[in-house]
């Protein structure tokens, strides 16, 4: 069993520089202290905050940094690109219809990245 994951849980990506924390809209939410997320809590620069440096080459911008410095490796500004929702989830738990988000679940960037929960911003409510 996982831990529940909520609103101010840290984030970090595989391929960024610095940790984020996940930012969930109270709208239609069971709420502790804070409002409890859900699979679909994946929208870039809404849930999901910029990890500082992103440092992956499949990322565009990363590749057009370091194509205008020469080859030199150039990491730009983390910008996430998630398309698709948290996966496993908690599909026995519903939060706004939807799983909810247990500290095992992942979240794929489109550059390659793989964002993880580090720490669920709770630690008392237990979900499968």
């Amino acid at each position: 069993m996982g831990q529940l994951v909520c609103g101010g849980a840290m984030l970090q990506c595989s391929f960024g520089a610095a940790p984020s924390s996940l930012m969930v809209l109270p709208v239609n939410r069971v709420t502790t202290s804070m409002p409890i997320a859900n699979i679909m809590d994946n929208k870039p620069m809404v849930n999901i905050l910029p990890f500082g440096m992103c440092n992956t080459m499949s990322n565009p911008q990363v590749a057009a940094a370091t194509a205008a410095k020469l080859g030199v490796f150039t990491p730009v500004p983390c910008v996430p690109v998630t398309a698709a929702p948290w996966v496993p989830g908690s599909p026995t738990v519903l939060v706004a219809n939807m799983p909810a988000l247990n500290q095992t679940s992942k979240l794929m960037c489109s550059w390659g990245g793989v964002i993880q929960i580090t720490n669920p911003g709770q630690a008392t409510i237990q979900v499968p």
